[in-house]
């Protein structure tokens, strides 16, 4: 049995071939991110025909997630790559060649924004350097705490000191490419505020796609009811967040932004270094089996693998490591899961959620099954985190998979019915069929009727295999 947490998988080098496509959703992945501040169009796209092919062989829904690069300011070239800072040692960010004693960056106008005695972090903070000069287009820095870092690797500096938009050509291009090969879910980097998200939706046009805005700066934070407002999900992004905020802070206020985003019903990924030891290592830590834990306890719909999956040795073990605990801590954690949020349904459809959710806590209630044309069903009972599993026939292939992040839903395809009877009947055969309960089992259904109609309105316990009416 698959977790109700989803599980979401970067692919890259170590992962994008039809063998390793095949066994991370073997090992529980639903959501494949594509992370488009690296690789060529070329890449995404043969990413993406691997997860078509692999959908179609398991005859599972899987999205696929088009991560934009947002204005994140990245280094050039490293020479030598991969570069080693020492404490005490200068380095200079400029235009040019680089070398030992420094390189570019993706920004040009870099030295415009900063100043003497400026915090810069280099690859999410493993390399911390503080600008000791501001001289015409070159930024003279001093290492304070050395590393390693990578050619194309993030350059942090406070994100309310960039001019840069905050959508760049690099994303304008990065959405179309996206949209052309037909991705379900879109992550918007360095979200700053609700218009933000409402100006990439925007360049959709009438492919709208839903769009996860990454939290990540502080701006965000101060800003998280608003985006909560426009947005479809959230991603709490730990790697830039810990850089701009002090890191002995993310832990509560990752627990903070799952609690708004629950009480807003939109669905929440934690990302970043949630099993980074297994880039080199076939078992997690103990502190990371835990912080996978507490994700699943707080709330979080998904969680995410980054380098664990992308360039790491061990991907299909990261991601049946992941899948395993929150596995064990749905079947076990009960006594130490966040509340549910306090009711708030002023409409029809979300109070028959809550009934439903209400409904299933029943012991001889196997399931609840809905049918939705639009996926709101889906999401209204996700977000009332019922104690059995949710299966939501959904006629519409691409409504499957932009769903396929929701906590507890699994969704399977349907034909649309001509009327309510129809309707029931097609839940009752298609659960039989996929066999996900037996005949005789009690389940609670919940749809529209007649059938199609905008506002979810009906709730029936029902004996599958018994009679319709």
């Amino acid at each position: 049995m698959s977790a109700r947490t989803k599980l979401v998988c970067t692919l890259g080098p170590a992962s994008a071939t039809p063998r390793l496509v095949r066994a991370l959703v073997e090992a529980g992945t639903s959501i494949f991110r594509i992370n488009f501040s690296h690789g060529t169009p070329e890449d995404h796209e043969r990413s993406v025909g691997l997860v078509r092919a692999v959908e179609e062989d398991t005859g599972k829904a899987l999205a696929v997630l088009a991560d934009l690069p947002g204005p994140k300011v990245r280094l050039g070239r490293m020479d030598p790559d991969p570069f080693r800072f020492a404490p005490n040692q200068r380095f200079s960010l400029r235009a040019g060649e680089a070398d030992e004693g420094g390189t570019s960056t993706t920004y040009p106008n870099l030295a415009e924004d900063l100043r003497e005695g400026d915090r810069v972090l280099l690859a999410d903070g493993a390399v911390e350097l503080t600008v000791a000069l501001v001289e015409d287009e070159v930024v003279h820095l001093i290492c304070v705490r050395g590393g390693t870092v990578r050619s194309g690797q993030g350059v942090n500096v406070p994100a309310d000191r960039l001019s840069l938009p905050a959508v760049t050509d690099r994303d304008r291009e990065g959405l179309s490419q996206a949209l052309e090969m037909g991705v379900d879910l879109v992550a918007q980097s360095f979200v700053r505020g609700p218009h933000d998200i409402t100006e990439l939706r925007d360049l959709m046009g009438d492919r709208l796609v839903p769009i996860v805005a990454k939290i990540e700066t502080r701006p965000a934070i101060e800003h998280i009811d608003q985006i909560l407002n426009v947005t479809d999900a959230l991603m709490v992004a730990r790697g830039d967040l810990g850089v701009e905020l002090p890191m002995e802070q993310i832990p509560l206020l990752q627990k903070d932004l799952l609690r708004a985003a629950r009480s807003a019903g939109r669905p929440v990924i934690v990302a970043t270094q949630m099993l980074e030891s297994m880039i080199r290592s076939p078992r997690p830590t103990r502190a990371e089996a835990t912080d996978v834990a507490n994700a699943v306890l707080d709330g979080a719909d998904g969680i995410m693998l980054s380098g664990e999956t992308a360039i790491g040795e061990y991907p299909f073990e990261a991601a049946a490591a992941a899948s395993r605990i929150a596995r064990t801590v749905e079947a076990r954690g009960d006594d130490y899961r966040a509340a549910q949020p306090p009711c708030r349904h002023t409409g029809e459809a979300a109070a028959v959620a809550h009934a439903a959710s209400s409904v299933s806590g029943d012991a001889d209630v196997r399931a609840i099954t809905c049918y939705t044309e639009t996926g709101r069903t889906a999401r209204l009972l996700s977000a009332e985190r019922p104690g059995c599993p949710i299966f939501a026939f959904m006629p519409d292939v691409r409504l499957r998979r932009s769903n396929a992040l929701l906590w507890g839903v699994t969704a399977l395809p349907a034909e649309p019915p001509g009327d309510t009877d129809e309707m029931i009947e097609l839940m009752d055969r298609g659960l039989r069929e996929h066999e996900l309960v037996r005949s005789g089992d009690s389940v609670v259904m919940v749809a529209s009727s007649p059938a199609g109609r905008s506002t979810t309105n009906l709730l029936k316990i029902h004996q599958v295999g018994g009679p319709i009416r």
